[in-house]
């Protein structure tokens, strides 16, 4: 008796998986031919009859200007912030010069040391040269005298290009700008570290009176670009605004692709010719630099 009731269990719940197994089939088979949803953003038209699309990248005139440090130490005072326009040899931030300071004040006594020095072989020389008897004083001690002058006279110089140098290098910690332009990003904070070859500028500065645009145009298609051709561009996420974009250069070396969209048949080991184009005087002001966008490149 019980192993029939056992069968008959086996039996409907084997007929219950076969039941559920078609529905789940005919439910998934009805969500594939259901039609894909748009997408959130219409993706732009090709506004020529033939022409290369390409994604670029928005840039201050010029290219950005990624700020460095002449050698590693501590951040003692930042001097600006994003945002503001500075002229060249404004200063941008200030480095640990306390090292150089101690230096420069020894170097400094031993200016005032060998200027003492020379003063006072100076002055023994003059003694001897004003004795009018020649044969009181012989002229193997004018000549060491004068050659006591001279070495002094070095030694002044030395020192005092010593302290020329140091106060160079303390000047050297003080970064300025090397351009007009406006500071666009600041990645330092008074007590940091900077260190020489650090992979993040503490600061990028770029022209905004003017932008650029670095298009990337895959190396396979690299040959229909022509000098002088213009373009189309539009911002990611605005496709109803296009931007005329005027051609300025092709860069003449074709570089690997680092600007990578993320689709998914696209190729790491890709390399791209560089072409620069020139946004229009009346910019719009939601173009900011490090942006990307969609460019269609006339044929």
């Amino acid at each position: 008796m019980i192993m029939l009731l056992l069968r008959r269990a086996s039996f409907w719940v084997a007929l219950l998986g076969i039941v559920g197994t078609v529905l789940l089939v005919e439910k998934t088979q009805a969500q594939l031919n259901e039609p894909a949803p748009p997408p959130p953003i219409t993706p732009p038209t090709k506004p020529f009859k033939t022409g290369i699309a390409a994604s670029g990248l928005v840039e201050a005139l010029n290219e950005n200007t990624n700020i460095g440090v002449p050698v590693s130490g501590l951040v003692t005072q930042v001097f600006v912030k994003v945002w503001d326009k500075v002229k060249a040899g404004d200063p941008l931030f200030s480095l640990d010069d306390r090292d150089l300071q101690a230096q420069l004040l020894v170097e400094r006594a031993e200016v005032g040391v060998g200027a003492a020095t020379l003063e006072r072989v100076r002055d023994q020389l003059g003694r001897l040269e004003g004795v009018t008897d020649p044969r009181a004083v012989s002229q193997d001690d004018l000549k060491t005298r004068r050659n006591d002058v001279a070495v002094a006279a070095a030694q002044l110089d030395a020192a005092r290009a010593a302290v020329a140098e140091t106060e160079a290098l303390v000047g050297r910690l003080v970064v300025r700008a090397p351009i007009d332009a406006t500071i666009l990003q600041v990645n330092t904070r008074a007590g940091e570290f900077l260190s020489l070859g650090a992979p993040t500028s503490p600061m990028v500065l770029g022209n905004l009176d003017e932008m650029q645009l670095r298009a990337d145009v895959d190396e396979q298609i690299a040959p229909r670009v022509k000098v002088g051709k213009n373009a189309i561009g539009f911002l990611k996420g605005d496709s109803t605004t296009p931007i005329p974009m005027e051609f300025v250069r092709i860069e003449p070396y074709v570089i690997p692709k680092v600007s990578l969209t993320g689709a998914s048949d696209e190729r790491v080991d890709t390399r791209v010719l560089q072409v620069i184009f020139k946004f229009p005087h009346n910019t719009p002001k939601s173009v900011y630099v490090g942006q990307q966008m969609d460019v269609y490149i006339q044929e």
